[in-house]
């Protein structure tokens, strides 16, 4: 005959509503709630008023700047943009401008090669920096933490100061004057790697516990296991490399040399010099090289708000 020993569930004390001590004197720890949040409906009046208008500051100082340029680069020529009551409206509308940047300067090249760039960074760092993230946050090796203080020690240190040497790295490789060149130094970066690091880092331990023990090796669990639950990091990581190879200006003004290999942010200077007294043109150039910019963040936006707040894996 067997026994079967319960646990007696926790008696209310009537008087408090609360739990009654147990055998040992001390009343059973209770489970701590959440704090309920404030919905806006729970705001007061002068609270929502200002963060309406907090919010609609930062709107303009943000969005402001970028619709001035769109709203002079379609305004014509016969239009003063210098008045002293400007207008965001155009009065006479036109993309002439648009079609004066492609004969002033050739600019779907420009875009072609600046693509090429941006392309072979976001591969890069997409490959590169998840191997690595992956590495130091899910492997065991020795100088492991080593690794990752050297990784954030580059962060300290701005790009002007390594540029000298790695024009020397390049011109001495042979990739001087090449869409290569400029690409290589962005093909990873530091971090990029702490991002992928973080992500992996909140793969609870568990699973790779068990995968271990199921006989998987480090490529099926980076495949398997750790690929598809950073997949919103992944896409941070590549609209951040999209969008530092495609504005780079520097780094491309020193390698390149030969106008047909210039990316687009050279060949705008070229505008703006031919151009100098034209605004209309200059911002019609810059509202061209938004333009990928914005598709590539229409395209991966639902992975980049998942990847800001990417935690474990979720079942």
């Amino acid at each position: 005959m067997s026994t079967t020993t319960t646990t007696p569930e926790p008696v209310l004390d009537g008087a408090r509503g609360a739990a009654a001590p147990g055998p040992d004197g001390v009343p059973p720890r209770q489970p701590r709630g959440r704090r309920p949040r404030r919905g806006i409906d729970s705001m007061g009046a002068g609270e929502r008023v200002l963060r309406y208008v907090l919010l609609l500051f930062v709107l303009v100082i943000c969005i402001g700047p970028f619709l001035w340029q769109f709203s002079t680069s379609l305004k014509g020529s016969g239009e003063d943009i210098y008045t002293r009551s400007p207008s965001f409206v155009p009065s006479q509308p036109t993309i002439e401008n648009y079609l004066k940047v492609a004969d002033a300067i050739p600019v779907f090249s420009y875009i072609g090669n600046s693509l090429v760039v941006a392309a072979i960074d976001v591969g890069g760092n997409v490959i590169f920096a998840t191997l690595a993230g992956f590495a130091i946050a899910r492997l065991r090796f020795k100088g492991r933490g080593i690794v990752l203080g050297l990784f954030l020690a580059t962060l300290v240190l701005p790009g002007e100061v390594t540029i000298v040497s790695q024009f020397l790295t390049i011109r001495d490789l042979g990739l001087a004057d090449t869409l290569v060149g400029v690409a290589l130094p962005g093909m990873i970066a530091a971090l990029n790697v702490l991002l992928m690091f973080n992500a992996f880092r909140q793969i609870p331990d568990e699973i790779d516990q068990a995968a271990v023990m199921d006989g998987a090796n480090a490529w099926q669990r980076l495949r398997l296991i750790a690929l598809p639950a950073v997949r919103g990091t992944i896409a941070v990581v590549a609209i951040f490399s999209f969008i530092g190879a495609w504005d780079d200006f520097l780094w491309p003004l020193i390698v390149l040399t030969t106008p047909d290999n210039f990316t687009l942010t050279i060949g705008l200077q070229y505008l703006a010099g031919t151009f100098s007294n034209d605004q209309r043109l200059i911002a019609a150039g810059t509202m061209i090289a938004f333009i990928p910019i914005a598709i590539v963040f229409a395209v991966l936006q639902r992975f980049f708000f998942k990847g800001l707040e990417e935690g474990g894996v979720k079942g």
